[in-house]
């Protein structure tokens, strides 16, 4: 459950760091309001993780899946441009993500 919810807030992240872009200053009310609903619930979702997971990895994973999707995002949208080494780089940025899960080591020592 906590890695669901991890990538969950990873996904938050991405949505507020688009939104911040979006609100202009926060002069912009629709994007603001969905920037600070997402910020709330991305910080949550990395808290709730944080209970279980070691802080290195879950902040790793949770910055890279926000990271990765922006790139993605901007990439679809036209904001950024694309290219075979961007797609390259955030395939391997996701399967250290990955990498980060399978190599185990989720119990937080007491």
């Amino acid at each position: 459950m906590d890695w669901i919810v991890l990538v969950g807030a990873g996904v938050m992240e991405s949505v507020w760091a688009v939104s911040l872009d979006k609100s202009q200053g926060f002069t912009q009310m629709l994007p603001t309001v969905v920037f600070a609903i997402a910020l709330v619930l991305s910080m949550l979702g990395l808290s709730f993780a944080l209970k279980t997971l070691p802080v290195g990895t879950a902040y790793a994973v949770w910055v890279g899946i926000g990271a990765a999707l922006t790139v993605v995002y901007g990439m679809v949208t036209g904001i950024e441009p694309v290219s075979i080494a961007k797609i390259a780089l955030l395939a391997g940025l996701v399967a250290c993500i990955i990498g980060l899960k399978l190599v185990g080591g989720d119990d937080v020592a007491a």
